[in-house]
């Protein structure tokens, strides 16, 4: 257990102090700018930045795929701003609106944004990843079964401990809430169940393939719950949209003000974007919580070589308990997200209530 704490404290300080060392290069006096250091790590972007050793950033191009008006389709590496700010009229943006974005210029020399920018960023590639790890693993585990025979134990180790969670997110999670019908959406719920808690697990990981931000970025937990408001207002039922446009309330409430039909239409939209922001802001906080710890070392050893001696045993012991923490907090996300969508999905089966 100390080994694997130390190797623990090892990694975090060497990735992520080398995050904080490059986001500080060319500040006054050696400043660290703890706040460029948290956006950075958060934010997408077009490489893969994973340390930075002796002033060399060591990254990994991505493919960048745009259509502009000017240009049509373009497909090139983020390597050539490496060796130069702009290449066939586009560059990324250092500040403004666009900041960290890809853009070109417009008659009057303006930043604006290609027509499509379908670039295969650093969430898109660490999405990639992890949903063919997932497979890999749900694969496997599915590969033992079909060699299982009849009378054979139960499954132990890895496998045993994805039956142990299959079980409880159906018989715990999607069954209860959902009621009768809840077969037919046991795949997607156990996939996003999955997804999540991988993605969650992957951004805790401080070398690649992981400590990418995925579920802190807003833009994948609104596909994650988009998918759930389709689950629900596609295959709601006949009560479901009754409850919603003509709920059992006096009549007045309905008719000829709608108050009660317009307050249910606007908790349908409400429902989807509670689950977006709830899993967004949880995942970025733990991300910005850890960083910030790992940036308390940079900033009290620019005060005091001392003082900064002692911050870093502090830090390092509060940046593991957080570590540890976020596992937890990894699960509690993915089981939260799973659990209100098979409420929500269930309020979507109501049974009838007629005699």
């Amino acid at each position: 257990m100390k080994c694997l704490l130390t190797i623990l404290c090892s990694l975090m300080l060497l990735f992520h102090g080398n995050t904080a060392m490059a986001a500080s290069h060319g500040q006054s006096g050696g400043s660290v700018d703890v706040k460029k250091i948290i956006f950075e790590h958060v934010k997408d972007s077009y490489e893969w930045h994973i340390a930075t050793v002796g002033g060399t950033h060591v990254s990994i191009p991505l493919p960048l795929i745009v259509y502009s008006e000017r240009t049509g389709w373009e497909v090139f590496s983020s390597a050539v701003f490496h060796e130069q700010d702009e290449y066939k009229g586009f560059r990324i943006s250092r500040t403004g609106d666009y900041e960290g974005k890809l853009v070109e210029s417009d008659a009057m020399g303006n930043e604006k944004r290609p027509i499509l920018d379908i670039s295969i960023t650093k969430t898109v590639l660490s999405v990639f990843l992890n949903c063919i790890l997932l497979v890999a693993i749900v694969l496997c585990t599915a590969r033992w079964y079909r060699r299982r025979k009849p009378g054979d134990a139960a499954p132990g180790g890895f496998v045993g401990v994805m039956e142990m969670i299959i079980t409880m997110v159906v018989d715990d999670l999607i069954k209860p809430n959902i009621g009768k019908n809840y077969r037919r959406y046991v795949p997607y719920l156990l996939t996003a169940f999955f997804f999540i808690f991988l993605s969650n697990l992957m951004g805790l990981v401080p070398i690649f393939p992981g400590g990418a931000n995925v579920t802190g970025n807003i833009a994948v937990t609104f596909v994650l719950a988009f998918c759930t408001f389709i689950a629900v207002n596609v295959f709601g039922n006949r009560e479901y949209y009754k409850e919603v446009f003509w709920p059992d309330v006096p009549t007045w409430l309905k008719f000829p003000l709608p108050l009660m039909p317009v307050i249910e239409l606007f908790g349908v939209f409400v429902k989807p974007f509670a689950l977006t922001i709830r899993l967004f802001a949880n995942i970025l906080a733990g991300h910005a919580v850890l960083l910030a710890f790992v940036s308390l070392i940079f900033i009290t050893m620019a005060v005091n070589e001392y003082i900064g001696s002692a911050m870093t045993v502090v830090s390092v012991m509060f940046t593991v308990f957080m570590n540890f923490l976020e596992l937890l907090v990894a699960f509690i996300q993915a089981f939260v997200f799973t659990m209100l969508s098979a409420v929500f999905i269930g309020l979507s089966q109501p049974e009838h209530h007629g005699s």
